[in-house]
């Protein structure tokens, strides 16, 4: 599996992600490695490691609005294009990743 970028990626603010989560009209993946997990992610992230999106796509809503955050947005937009490319209706990158997430002060888990 490839996860080089194909078609530009939807991109949104992580103010938006937030609310479309908290609405339950979404989904929101963190692509990061497990340190980076653990030491604080987004509010309401499944942990799907990049490297594991491909044996683990199957585990994700096809039809529902899945957005894709990492530290700052390049692996995130990576696995976006690559589950574009897999099918999903709507894969958004989240827009500076979980960096721009705290910095906007939406909430972190740790």
């Amino acid at each position: 599996m490839s996860f080089l970028f194909g078609p530009k990626v939807e991109q949104a603010e992580p103010a938006d992600a937030a609310a479309a989560i908290e609405d339950g009209k979404a989904v929101l993946v963190d692509v990061r490695e497990a340190h980076e997990w653990r030491a604080g992610r987004a509010r309401g992230a499944t942990h799907i490691p990049l490297a594991d999106l491909p044996s683990r796509s199957g585990e994700l809503p096809r039809d529902t609005p899945i957005y894709l955050i990492c530290a700052s947005g390049n692996r995130s937009a990576k696995a976006a294009a690559f589950l574009e490319r897999e099918g999903f209706s709507k894969p958004i990158n989240v827009r500076g990743g979980t960096t721009a997430w705290a910095r906007a002060g939406l909430p972190v888990d740790r």
